[in-house]
């Protein structure tokens, strides 16, 4: 391991800012996109029953309950919708990071494995063994490297994709039974 690392050079400090970064990113979306979090069963259940008033000031805390107040605050139709998908972006917060950093590990080490190969070709002609080793070293470590950041990143990502694509269409239901029950509401009104 330690080889490996001394064998990337220079180029250990932006996969190492990649590798931790990505670290990051997956763990605090994976504790953001929760159920408890985004679209508690207890208030997702008590709005397909049309019980809103066992949503309380508990359920606040998360993005259903954040949509429930706004309705029982007046919000409906386009504006509720408007809402859902601000807090849909929110919950997006740091994804786009996690793709560069899908992208750009690999890169980092292609261009590692170019700098390690470019110091294979001096102008003198053949390069001597030191020279050759620490060349080789470098082109494989970081590309390595690299790619050991980017496959783990990636599966993360694609998880956390279809964790907010779930979370997503919970967050559609609740809207379309918010939207019937302001329906309702009006029908009864009249």
């Amino acid at each position: 391991m330690q080889t490996l690392i001394q064998g990337a050079g220079a180029f250990i400090w932006p996969l190492g800012f990649c590798s931790f970064l990505a670290l990051y990113l997956i763990i605090e979306r994976a504790l953001a996109l929760r159920v408890s979090r985004v679209a508690p069963e207890t208030v997702v259940k008590a709005v397909l029953a049309g019980q809103l008033d066992q949503v309380g000031a508990a359920d606040g805390e998360s993005v259903a309950g954040r949509l429930v107040q706004r309705w029982k605050d007046g919000a409906s139709g386009e504006v509720l919708k408007a809402w859902a998908r601000h807090e849909l972006i929110r919950l997006q917060r740091g994804l786009h990071l996690l793709d560069s950093i899908v992208a750009g590990a690999p890169l980092l080490g292609l261009l590692g494995t170019v700098a390690g190969l470019a110091t294979l070709f001096p102008e003198q002609g053949i390069p001597d063994t030191q020279t050759l080793t620490r060349g080789v070293g470098l082109a494989l470590s970081t590309t390595l490297i690299g790619l050991c950041i980017a496959i783990p990143a990636l599966l993360a990502a694609n998880w956390l994709a279809r964790r907010l694509e779930v979370l997503s269409s919970r967050l559609d239901v609740l809207v379309e039974a918010l939207e019937m029950l302001a329906n309702l509401d009006q029908i009864e009104g009249q």
